[in-house]
């Protein structure tokens, strides 16, 4: 009960530097004379294992899920959440929420100097549910996370659990855990490391974190203020207010705005984040000093993975597994990619329905999802901090020719913002048909308004989650018949669906946006990813697809 308290003060109006705490309790797990045995144990309370331990929880798995802190949310981190990461969240009972208190926003602008240089959309067409970013402190995030986890009584969520040991079994892991109270013993089947970019456990198993580490620094400081700004991505390079560097400025909730500025690389980073040396970089940027302190941190750019996110039994996610710059919000965004991947995966291999190797596929999947990632981080670092004078050359030609040009304007990398990853993966059935556009195998579903046939709204997406977690074919109907294994599910539009109660495409944009004939179907991972299309589906191809999808 004082967990739950502590998470509703939170999500009810601390502000992003307060500590919000939580007690240690001791568990019965820890006075038993043999290890506990337990299906997953996820370690690390962030984002991405407070998430991957609540899908696993609807699914039916028991979760423990441990954390070396007692407390959540010091300072608001990664504060910019995809459209993606929401439809997720929907899923997981807490997307309303997090849009609710976010900060909602599609448009960013490019300046260079004074003078802007274009603007841009990233979600230009109409017929969404989520929007295509929300700007909201992470530990609201949290906050609201740790919420949905008390609702779930298959997770035990257990502060102050630091873990000191891990050895392989034939059957899983056996884990060595230090409380206040003494260490105490877990078996897992699975254990899935969320605990950081400064993983221990990723010490522990010997694994490299391989990459590259920019030297420029940037300053991070959260200021509460009374701005007319607009809700925008602000992005300049060689503002007037801060000459030969770049600077950022976005808003957050609570009237708290977030704003980076490119320092020296040779600049102290004790020095720097003094309130008192930062205030007067502030004040000439906003030209005022009416603000408030929230937040001030430095950090240095790191674009770093893991050579494999799949070790035995141990499954590394998020930042344990792979680390990017923050100029295009893939960190957290990745991260919850990740435990949206493994979730399923973990589940059917502990049902049985799957072999072990399914879990190989999400190394496949991710790590390449980790290399786009790094490598579109990585060109917006030397965009934005060259290393050399002939970088600087081509960055300065870039900027002049943005000035003049629709081409120069698409060369200006002020940070590529996330968007969903794509994936050649053994899971996908390649197109056997001929299609003109929709989404192919190995991309994730695009959303679409949709309407009950009593003509309530509803959007495609809902329609998904309503199926349950699990496989489920998206069809257009022609009044044929399709035969579907018990345990997919089925989201029909059109007239013709069998038994009635289909959806109504009245805007007609989930036919559009799917490439759509009658008879059109596809079938959906239960992460919301394509895994088959068909034109005409039978139950054999369907069948064979979700072996095939399921890792046989």
């Amino acid at each position: 009960m004082a967990q739950r308290e502590a998470a509703q003060t939170a999500s009810q109006g601390q502000t992003s530097h307060a500590k919000v705490q939580f007690g240690y309790h001791r568990h019965p797990d820890q006075d038993r004379s043999m290890p506990a045995e337990h299906p997953v144990v996820v370690v690390g309370a962030g984002p991405v294992g407070l998430s991957l331990a609540i899908d696993l929880a609807q699914r039916g798995q028991s979760v423990v899920l441990l954390d070396d802190a007692d407390r959540i949310g010091e300072g608001s981190r990664a504060i910019c959440f995809s459209k993606r990461a929401l439809e997720y969240w929907d899923r997981l009972g807490v997307g309303d929420r997090m849009v609710e208190k976010g900060v909602v926003w599609s448009v960013g602008r490019i300046f260079h100097g004074p003078s802007e240089l274009y603007q841009f959309n990233l979600l230009p067409e109409p017929g969404h549910k989520r929007p295509a970013f929300i700007n909201l402190q992470q530990f609201y995030a949290e906050a609201y996370l740790v919420d949905r986890v008390q609702e779930l009584p298959a997770i035990s969520l257990r502060w102050c659990n630091k873990v000191t040991g891990i050895a392989p079994r034939n059957d899983g892991v056996a884990l060595t855990i230090t409380t206040p109270d003494g260490p105490y013993k877990l078996h897992a089947s699975y254990v899935v490391a969320c605990d950081g970019a400064r993983s221990s456990l990723r010490k522990m198993v010997g694994a490299e974190f391989a990459g590259q580490v920019f030297e420029d620094q940037f300053l991070i400081a959260d200021v509460k203020m009374t701005a007319a700004f607009p809700t925008e991505r602000w992005f300049w390079f060689d503002p007037p207010f801060h000459a030969g560097r770049s600077a950022l400025l976005h808003k957050q909730p609570d009237d708290v705005w977030r704003i980076d500025l490119q320092l020296n690389r040779y600049a102290d980073p004790a020095i720097e984040r003094q309130p008192e040396n930062v205030r007067p970089r502030i004040a000439r940027m906003l030209g005022h000093d009416q603000f408030e302190f929230e937040w001030i941190s430095l950090y240095k750019f790191q674009c770093r993975r893991m050579d494999r996110f799949v070790h035995g039994r141990v499954v590394f996610a998020g930042d344990s597994a792979h680390q990017v710059s923050p100029f295009g919000a893939r960190g957290a965004n990745s991260g919850l990619e990740d435990a949206e991947n493994l979730a399923w995966k973990l589940d059917r291999v502990l049902r049985g329905w799957s072999p072990e190797r399914l879990i190989e596929t999400y190394h496949i999947e991710r790590s390449a999802a980790a290399d786009e990632n790094i490598r579109e981080s990585t060109r917006s670092t030397d965009f934005m901090a060259p290393n050399s004078h002939q970088e600087a050359r081509l960055r300065r030609a870039v900027l002049a020719l943005a000035n003049e040009t629709e081409f120069g304007k698409r060369m200006v990398n002020g940070g590529r913002l996330s968007v969903p990853s794509v994936y050649d993966t053994p899971l996908s059935t390649a197109d056997a048909d001929n299609w003109r556009a929709g989404p192919r195998p190995g991309t994730s579903m695009p959303d679409a308004p949709l309407a009950h046939s009593n003509g309530e709204a509803t959007f495609l997406t809902d329609a998904f989650r309503a199926e349950g977690r699990r496989f489920a074919l998206l069809s257009f109907a022609n009044g044929g018949a399709i035969d579907l294994p018990e345990d997919v599910g089925h989201v029909c539009i059109g007239q013709g669906c069998i038994g009635g109660g289909g959806f109504v495409d009245a805007q007609g944009l989930a036919g559009q946006r799917y490439d759509a004939q009658p008879g059109t179907s596809y079938l959906l991972r239960p992460d919301g990813y394509i895994a088959a299309r068909f034109r005409h589906a039978t139950g054999e191809a369907i069948a064979a697809a979700l072996t095939r999808a399921g890792g046989h």
